[in-house]
């Protein structure tokens, strides 16, 4: 099984984000764009000996739906151990590429995709030669 391993925080204005989650939830932030090469802040929800899962924030890349148009909200991650199959059953399946296999590098491949509802979600297989 696959278990959800990060989530993203999409925003108009990343840093009144990044306030907003530090004031309410005392989250910390840090600066990951030398890995992804734009604007990403990685989110540290609480220390690594309890429960949950850390995130990442970043400039929207889409228009906000307007009000009444359907869920804007957090994009989770999958964690998986084979890329490429998982991305074969997610198409055999009735999914579509959202944004394609790219690597993060030195830690990992990433890429999103489209459920067959229109809901986007990612999957994320750790590699340390990812390039």
């Amino acid at each position: 099984m696959s278990r959800v391993v990060h989530f993203e925080i999409h925003a108009d204005d990343v840093e009144r984000a990044k306030s907003f989650y530090a004031a309410v939830f005392d989250w910390s932030f840090a600066d990951f764009g030398e890995v992804t090469g734009s604007t990403y802040w990685g989110i540290t929800t609480g220390p690594e000996d309890e429960p949950g899962i850390n995130g990442g924030l970043l400039q929207r890349p889409a228009p906000t739906p307007g009000a009444g148009l359907g869920a804007n909200a957090f994009v989770c991650t999958m964690g998986v151990g084979d890329y490429d199959e998982t991305e074969r059953r997610i198409l055999a399946a009735g999914g579509q590429v959202a944004m394609p296999k790219m690597a993060l590098t030195g830690m990992a491949w990433q890429g999103y995709y489209l459920d067959t509802e229109g809901n986007t979600f990612g999957i994320h297989q750790p590699d340390t030669s990812a390039a």
